[in-house]
């Protein structure tokens, strides 16, 4: 399992250079370490914020579960989606509103073929709302399916 959780950096995070605006660090309410986060008032409408996890040593034809936490608080903050980097074209996972500012988890299965996955990107997309954030933490992979909630 690779804990890739920002505040112990074992992780290779790289900011998109040809995105909008990049993600920042916002420190956690309890103190311990912090996430990355993007706030709703950065930018214009639609713009993109991306935030890329570079993959290395993922074995081919076997299969990974991502695991990460995420939060969608305030009105119209906009979306999340996860892109896997052999998958550019259609998000694998999508979310766009929050049912309260709550912490939840989101989960990925990857699947490797024999081309393997070397990346996954958390794509933040400006929406018209002018207060919250847009936030990620947490993000675990593990090898095998993932758990059943």
């Amino acid at each position: 399992s690779v804990d890739c959780s920002f505040s112990r950096g074992v992780c290779d995070w790289k900011q998109d250079a040809d995105d909008d605006f990049d993600w920042n660090p916002a420190d956690r309410d309890r103190g311990d370490g912090y996430y990355m986060a993007v706030p709703a008032f950065v930018g214009h409408k639609k713009d993109m914020g991306r935030l890329k996890l570079l993959l290395t040593d993922l074995k081919p034809k076997s299969s990974y579960c991502l695991m990460f936490s995420y939060r969608l608080a305030g009105e119209r903050v906009g979306k999340l989606r996860v892109f896997l980097a052999n998958k550019k074209t259609a998000p694998v996972w999508e979310q766009n509103k929050g049912k309260d500012e709550r912490w939840r988890t989101g989960k990925i299965e990857i699947f490797q073929g024999a081309e393997t996955t070397n990346s996954v990107t958390f794509e933040s997309e400006r929406g018209k709302g002018k207060t919250g954030e847009i936030g990620v933490d947490n993000v675990v992979l593990t090898s095998g399916l993932c758990p059943e909630d």
